[in-house]
């Protein structure tokens, strides 16, 4: 990215108007400019065009926050430049070595900063624009390193390698961070399994509503200030999605839960990985063989030294994940956990797999109608078990238990009485109990007795219909139904929902229904998923603005040249800057005059020409164009 300054070479930097910074981005290819946006993290409320943008990032504020984004390199370079005022790199090294510093990367790292509009270009020069200077002035008042700082003060001592440590320190690092995996991987399958069962609320001012963090909490058998993490992270997965205000599984769920426990656990890490910003996953990278923890902190403090806690908070965050997915145990990386880091999640996978538990693929069905897994189930057993059953306990050794109720869900699912007796023999160590037996054939029977479809009245109602009377009659007074508004009509019931929304609620009250299609014929009917939509990026929002910004200039070059050059002496009269004014003489010559503008009425600007020392009123159709004061 290349800005035009006005610096001439020896003089300080004068480049921070918004009147010169505005007609530099206008320049700007579309990409260049959502680069700069995206960079800066800038908000489109308040920018209607450039001169806007340009006061916003010249803004005190959003330069700091721009600086607290940048590493202490390329902070040392861009100090040592902003003493200079405008330089070259040969110069900005010279200044370093005169500190006792070197960078053989200063190119790139002014290259950075240039990217952030932090500095800009005059012919062979580079420049700082006096906000940036004046900030970086302002450092010592905010406790944040002088360049002399900057540039001595060296990287924190070495956190201790993990390679030094002994192997039954290792091996007890792995055996904890493969607990924790293994506990989280199992916390999410129990997360995504009531979030199928039932989505729930996002308040709108951010966060899940406290009925369904306690509902979730419990399912998952954790405290409720976890349920956000845990949610975070099969987000971040994409296994979870906010979808009109309710949060729910994704389609890529249902195959995530039927996965082998160490390709489910593959998934999560892989996406912790890749949603690592490039700062701090250089950062982790290096800290692969290294214990994390206070160390880590003292390097983050070090790196990012105007980061503040914006930069903690970040780091806090993605280490949380770590412990919770076993990347680390008590802030050493395990052996996965650098597999991760250094070889990426699938080279990781077999590693953290074999740590795992072993899976069993066999259960005792119980007389008393309950499931017991001897050992951690089969995520694919334990995924198709589900459909049938209610999970009662969650632990190594799981354990269900069978009902009408759960064997309806599972026939509203697809299942039969053939297939559900035959997954079950196939799993089971004991046989069929009779009872279980009798419950089948029992389930079977009474199965789509209520049955539900959609009126053919081109509205979204539906219906509900049974050959008994008193079952009609019992859903009519069901008061867990009332939310439905069923209506008698004739010898069915109806209700202003729609079918799945019927469905599913008579199915959540234990009823024997059916869905039936125009013919009669049951279907089925699948819950509802989120559509995974990948939230906004800076990236996206950038060019929203970016396009906001062309928008606001006419096709007409005519018409833009003119609100252009109006917007200009506006800006110049407000914030009382001299221009040079290009005007066109009746000949056809253009002059230009050093001016101060001061008013602009009637379709002519006057202004103080300072060099002749009189005031000049010049008519707008007459002036060619403006710039900054030579």
């Amino acid at each position: 990215m290349r800005f035009v300054g006005v610096v001439k070479q020896g003089m300080p930097a004068t480049n921070d108007s918004a009147l010169a910074l505005a007609g530099q981005l206008r320049s700007l290819s579309d990409a260049e400019l959502a680069d700069l946006l995206g960079a800066r993290e800038l908000r489109e409320s308040g920018i209607r065009d450039f001169f806007d943008l340009a006061e916003a990032l010249l803004d005190p504020d959003s330069v700091q926050h721009a600086l607290g984004r940048l590493d202490r390199p390329t902070l040392t370079a861009l100090a040592a430049l902003s003493d200079l005022g405008a330089a070259t790199v040969a110069d900005v090294a010279a200044t370093l070595a005169t500190l006792g510093a070197s960078d053989p990367s200063l190119a790139a790292h002014l290259a950075d900063a240039a990217r952030l509009a932090l500095v800009t270009h005059e012919a062979e020069l580079l420049v700082v624009p006096a906000s940036v200077t004046r900030q970086f002035a302002r450092w010592p008042e905010l406790e944040l390193p002088t360049l002399a700082e900057l540039a001595t003060i060296g990287e924190p001592t070495a956190a201790a390698s993990v390679d030094a440590v002994d192997a039954v320190d290792a091996a007890f690092t792995d055996h904890v961070a493969a607990e924790h995996a293994f506990a989280t991987t199992t916390q999410i399958s129990e997360l995504l399994s009531e979030l199928q069962h039932d989505s729930a609320r996002e308040l709108a001012r951010g966060g899940i509503a406290l009925p369904d963090s306690k509902r979730l909490a419990s399912a998952m058998g954790v405290d409720l200030t976890r349920v956000a993490g845990l949610l975070e992270i099969a987000t971040r997965a994409g296994l979870a999605a906010l979808d009109g205000g309710r949060w729910m599984p994704t389609a890529a769920s249902s195959g995530w839960l039927s996965g082998p426990s160490g390709e489910r656990w593959s998934l999560l890490a892989a996406a912790w990985l890749d949603r690592l910003p490039t700062d701090i996953r250089g950062i982790l990278a290096k800290r692969a063989h290294a214990s994390w923890g206070e160390r880590l902190d003292e390097y983050v403090e070090w790196l990012f030294p105007a980061g503040g806690p914006w930069m903690h908070d970040r780091v806090v965050v993605y280490t949380r994940d770590a412990e919770l997915l076993g990347i680390t145990a008590a802030n050493a990386p395990s052996t996965p956990g650098i597999a991760l880091l250094v070889d990426g999640a699938a080279r990781a996978a077999p590693v953290m797999s074999a740590l795992f538990p072993a899976e069993v693929e066999k259960v005792y069905l119980q007389h008393d109608l309950s499931v017991v897994s001897p050992g951690p189930l089969a995520p694919r057993i334990d995924s198709r078990l589900r459909t049938m059953s209610d999970v009662e306990g969650r632990a190594l050794a799981s354990s269900y238990r069978i009902s009408t109720a759960s064997i309806y869900r599972a026939m509203a699912g697809g299942e039969t009485a053939a297939t559900i007796g035959a997954f079950l023999t196939e799993i089971s160590l004991t046989g069929i109990p009779q009872p279980l037996a009798y419950l089948l054939g029992e389930a079977a029977g009474r199965f789509g007795l209520v049955r539900v479809g959609a009126l053919d009245d081109g509205s979204a109602r539906s219906y509900v219909s049974s050959a008994d009377g008193t079952l009609l009659r019992t859903l009519l007074v069901d008061h867990s139904l009332a939310a439905l508004g069923l209506q008698r009509s004739g010898a069915r019931l109806e209700t202003r929902f729609d079918l799945a929304v019927l469905f599913w609620t008579l199915s959540e009250a234990r009823y024997p229904v059916a869905a039936e299609d125009a013919n009669g014929e049951i279907i089925v009917l699948e819950r509802r998923q989120a559509i995974r939509a990948t939230p906004p990026t800076a990236r996206a929002a950038a060019i929203g603005l970016v396009e906001k910004l062309r928008l606001g200039s006419s096709s007409d070059p005519e018409v833009t040249g003119k609100a252009w050059l109006a917007r200009q002496l506006d800006i110049a009269i407000k914030g009382k800057v001299a221009l040079t004014v290009t005007v066109r003489m009746p000949n056809g010559a253009d002059i230009n005059y050093q001016l101060e503008p001061a008013s602009v009425a009637g379709g002519r600007l006057r202004a103080r020409d300072r060099k002749a020392d009189i005031e000049r009123t010049l008519p707008l159709a007459n002036i060619v164009s403006v710039g900054p004061a030579s």
